[in-house]
């Protein structure tokens, strides 16, 4: 059959390149005569490898050097204890918007440490758009305030940072982190999993200003500490290698190919394809409007859910998989992140054409 054309939310689609190059690399590593897989995390070999992923990311996403990038396991969801434990005072008070199902776990972890304001909320109507922030909403006694720049079930984004002054900006940057330029300078802490723009599930990038590491409060696990990854240059224990590495080629592919810069021409042209679509089509509507639009995953239904499955069952004959959405949203999700082509969404838009002649 060949490749499919993977709308997979989560774990994604890697650059065809990137799986070649690892291909080639799996059972003798550049002439190592072992895997990355077996290799010592302690060897001069890995941590090449280890130290290059570092370089090309803070070069990717212009890292400032106040600033210490980690590789730590455990996934975003485990960053959402780590993030009041490391940086909660002895006001141990926090402000978090509310704008989907990762928010809400993410409100819940930190309210087992101290006080939660939930500051704004899209919930009323679905979490179908972003709510505006205004100065006067952050509260006067607020650690930090805590983001999600990307809403993967939701399909809606932040059309632009909200101006938080001097507070420390914490961001859930999971589904959004290389697909356009964020300026990390306005951020405290940037983390996200690695598993839809950077590589395999299994890592988890956390960035984080200096000046945060070294106060987490007396209860925090070792391995919750961010001063204990900083020192230890994120070899503390045993990294997940096999998934850096994976990390490490994609972001090299990333640079070859223009970068950041480039990646958001490509994914503003690929969502504009759907989108456009969607706005004229007689038979789909997309679950958001205005300029919350998602461009990494791009939300639709046909307002019939024996439609919406008959379209998703026709999709996957036709080698068009992992449309279903979420079930808290229903109809259909497109996550199409860097290394989704241009082809696939264009593939996609003509059987939904060909699909609405026949069902509309």
């Amino acid at each position: 059959m060949g490749r499919c054309f993977n709308f997979s939310a989560g774990p994604a689609n890697l650059p065809l390149e990137v799986l070649q190059q690892a291909q080639v690399d799996l059972v003798d590593y550049q002439g190592t005569g072992m895997s990355v897989m077996e290799m010592s995390h302690r060897g001069k070999d890995y941590m090449s490898i280890h130290q290059n992923a570092e370089k090309n990311l803070r070069t990717l996403m212009d890292i400032p050097e106040n600033y210490k990038v980690l590789f730590l396991q455990g996934g975003a969801t485990t960053q959402f204890a780590a993030i009041p434990l490391n940086l909660f005072s002895s006001k141990q008070s926090a402000d978090y918007v509310n704008t989907g199902a990762w928010s809400k776990k993410a409100i819940a972890e930190a309210r087992r440490y101290g006080t939660v304001q939930v500051i704004a909320s899209s919930e009323d109507r679905n979490f179908n758009y972003i709510p505006t922030l205004t100065s006067e909403m952050y509260s006067a006694d607020a650690d930090y305030i805590h983001i999600t720049s990307n809403n993967t079930i939701y399909g809606t984004c932040y059309p632009m940072l909200p101006d938080v002054g001097n507070s420390t900006l914490v961001c859930d940057m999971s589904s959004d982190i290389l697909s356009k330029p964020y300026d990390v300078s306005k951020f405290g802490v940037i983390y996200a999993g690695a598993q839809k723009n950077i590589g395999p599930s299994g890592l988890t990038i956390v960035i984080v200003r200096n000046d945060l590491i070294g106060k987490a409060l007396d209860i925090t696990p070792t391995m919750l500490n961010f001063q204990t990854h900083a020192d230890s240059g994120s070899m503390f224990n045993t990294p997940p290698c096999f998934t850096i590495y994976m990390a490490g080629l994609v972001l090299e592919w990333m640079l070859s190919n223009g970068g950041v810069q480039a990646m958001d021409v490509r994914n503003k042209q690929k969502a504009a394809l759907l989108y456009n679509f969607l706005d004229q089509s007689v038979l789909f509507s997309a679950t958001v409007e205005g300029d919350a639009r998602s461009i990494m995953n791009v939300t639709f239904i046909t307002g019939d859910e024996d439609l919406d499955k008959l379209f998703i069952s026709q999709a996957e004959a036709s080698n068009l998989r992992s449309l279903k959405g979420h079930r808290s949203v229903g109809g259909m999700r497109a996550s199409i992140y860097n290394a989704f082509t241009k082809e696939g969404v264009e593939t996609l838009v003509e059987f939904m054409k060909d699909f609405e002649k026949s069902n509309g």
